[in-house]
């Protein structure tokens, strides 16, 4: 039986080498999870978890991170309203996770006569709800409220958009 020769045990530890740290690196991505450069941020939603119709029409482009922070530019700032009125910065940054977002800034809703920050937005898969948190406080709205894509307005007041459109 010949042993293989000092070079060719070199050469085989030398790619080793080379070789693992690129595999432990492609490792660290989930593969159950869709790619930072996906096209549309609306198809991404729903791998996470999340409805479509999260996010208004008027995404300009976005970023995600292979550590899942992601930012979001909308083509202005926008007011949609679902069951609250809520308004879109025109830059939207959190963390997306399967089932969650946090860290969330330039969300916003209207609550009486006050605005307040959109901190958290959870999935709750068992009564296929979402529940929005401002700081500590909480309130769920139904999943299907959010399936369709939004169109935004300018302005918060609907008339306003009406007049500017004559």
């Amino acid at each position: 039986m010949a042993f293989p020769s000092t070079a060719v045990l070199f050469l085989f530890f030398f790619l080793c080498l080379i070789l693992l740290p690129l595999s432990l690196a492609d490792s660290s991505l989930d593969p159950g999870l869709p790619s930072p450069s996906s096209s549309d941020i609306h198809d991404i939603l729903p791998k996470y978890g999340f409805p479509k119709g999260l996010l208004p029409a008027n995404v300009k482009s976005y970023n995600l991170s292979t550590e899942s922070v992601f930012t979001i530019e909308l083509e202005e700032p926008c007011y949609v309203n679902f069951e609250k009125l809520v308004f879109y910065d025109r830059k939207i940054t959190g963390k997306l996770r399967y089932g969650s977002v946090s860290e969330v800034s330039g969300i916003q809703a209207k609550l009486a006569f006050i605005w307040v920050s959109v901190s958290a937005i959870e999935v709750d898969s068992n009564s296929d709800m979402l529940e929005f948190f401002v700081g500590f406080i909480s309130k769920k709205f139904p999943a299907k409220e959010f399936e369709k894509i939004p169109s935004c307005r300018r302005n918060a007041d609907p008339l306003i958009d009406l007049m500017d459109s004559m």
